[in-house]
């Protein structure tokens, strides 16, 4: 999953695009045994349980039939969920120009002033994995359990004076996305069950550490959403040492990760 940089306010997305964007969620779900999101699998260890009490916690069954949209770095993103189907989008304006991503159950499409594109293949794989990467951030940790999701237990440990259950996440080399060598640490919060700090360990670009902690916590008709610090390690340190460079503040933030304008569609 790539790293994700601080964010900037957008004006409202027209009206035309709008009308697109609602169109395609609403009329142009396409299911196929292959395009559909994994099940879930069942809980069967210590790191699944930890794993299901924080989607529950961050919002549980109503990620199933969630449908949201908000601004990220200057555009306008949508998810919306129906049980196994969903369709994932992003929607930005160039002077007189406007161009709407979509991930329709695994498939990618673009359109440039409202008229389906084509894209070369190496095209398509970068932009659906960005669009997928913030929707994944964004509704943390709903997307944890996916079946291509290799879930490990490490231990039981403590952040300024908070127990945490400490879960490591791997994905499967099938369903997981371009980017399944990369390596996650989730600190779960013991009381709450909320994702206080994650970090993770990724290889493109000559790789890299990053630690966030979660602030700005809100919860939007019942799913909870959050910013985060971004910090930065030296390559090669171990995640599970983060935390305690992070409270010896020997961790440098890079930038904040903030999502902004966060609306739930069913009520507008």
């Amino acid at each position: 999953m790539k790293s994700i940089l601080c964010i900037s306010v957008l004006t409202l997305v027209t009206i035309s695009c709008k009308n697109l964007v609602t169109k395609k969620i609403s009329s142009e779900v396409i299911t196929t045994a292959s395009d559909k999101e994994p099940e879930v699998a069942k809980v069967s260890s210590k790191a699944d349980e930890v794993i299901s009490k924080a989607i529950k916690a961050h919002g549980g069954e109503l990620y199933d039939t969630a449908d949201y949209s908000f601004v990220f770095r200057g555009k306008k993103y949508q998810f919306a969920n129906n049980g196994d189907e969903y369709t994932y989008s992003i929607k930005s304006e160039h002077s007189d120009i406007s161009v709407c991503d979509f991930i329709t159950n695994g498939i990618f499409q673009r359109y440039v002033n409202e008229e389906l594109v084509s894209l070369a293949e190496k095209e398509v794989d970068k932009y659906k994995e960005a669009l997928n990467s913030v929707i994944y951030f964004a509704t943390l940790p709903h997307k944890l359990k996916d079946a291509a999701v290799v879930k490990k237990f490490i231990e039981t440990t403590t952040i300024k004076d908070q127990q945490y259950n400490v879960v490591e996440v791997t994905f499967r080399e099938e369903g997981g996305g371009e980017d399944h060598d990369d390596e996650f640490y989730y600190w779960i919060n013991t009381k709450t069950s909320k994702v206080d700090y994650l970090a993770y360990k990724y290889h493109v670009n000559n790789g890299g550490i990053r630690f966030r902690s979660a602030y700005n916590r809100r919860i939007v008709e019942g799913i909870t959403f959050q910013d985060y610090v971004n910090w930065k390690a030296v390559l090669g340190t171990p995640l599970k040492e983060l935390p305690r460079l992070f409270e010896q503040g020997e961790l440098k933030e890079v930038s904040r990760v903030d999502i902004e304008n966060v609306i739930n569609l069913k009520r507008k």
